[in-house]
Order: C-alpha cells, then structure tokens, then sequence
C-alpha cells in the first residue's frame, strides 16, 4: 500500500523504503527456509541418538515427517560425516543409520 500511495505523490523515499521492506521480507523468508532443512536435521540426528541402528521409516515416524523428507536429512547427515549407514546384506528399504563415532 505505501509502495501504491509513494507513486501516486511522487514520494520517492516511501517508494525506496517500501521496495526494500519487500526485498528484506523475501531475504527473511528463504533463510527460514534454509533453517528449517537444518532443524530437521538436528531432529533427525537426536532421533538416531536415541534410536541407533534406526530405519528411515522408522525415524520419519519417530520425527513426525515424511519419509522423504527423512531421506534428504540422512542424505545430508551422511554426506557431512555425522551419521554412517550400515550396509548389511539386507533389502535398501531396511537399511539402519548410527552416529559415527
């Protein structure tokens, strides 16, 4: 609205300020988007604290996130050293994760 009212006046410092509240609103809005992959991630990694030897499935329903979601934080947990995958001979699906030491 200030942005609407700045061109009708020609208020140019109104104009500027209110482009810039967007601009800021935007910033704001994409880094709770990136925190928000790194929370889940600490909930997932607290999960396999407390659950060693967890299932994908198995954490997703102890987290309270689909198994997708799940996938992606112990894809990035894996990648970052924080959690290993034990790779036993058992189906991929049944695959369990631990902390590493």
């Amino acid at each position: 609205m200030n942005a609407w009212t700045a061109q009708t006046k020609a208020d140019y410092a109104a104009l500027s300020t209110a482009l810039c509240l967007c601009v800021c609103a935007a910033g704001l809005f994409g880094e709770d988007l990136v925190q928000r992959g790194h929370r889940q991630d600490l909930v997932v990694l607290a999960h396999i604290a407390a659950h060693p030897g967890a299932e994908a499935r198995g954490i997703a329903r102890g987290v309270g996130a689909p198994e997708r979601v799940v996938a992606r934080n112990l894809s990035r947990l894996v990648e970052i050293g924080l959690v290993f995958l034990v790779e036993d001979d058992v189906h991929p699906a049944l695959r369990s994760y631990r902390l590493t030491s």
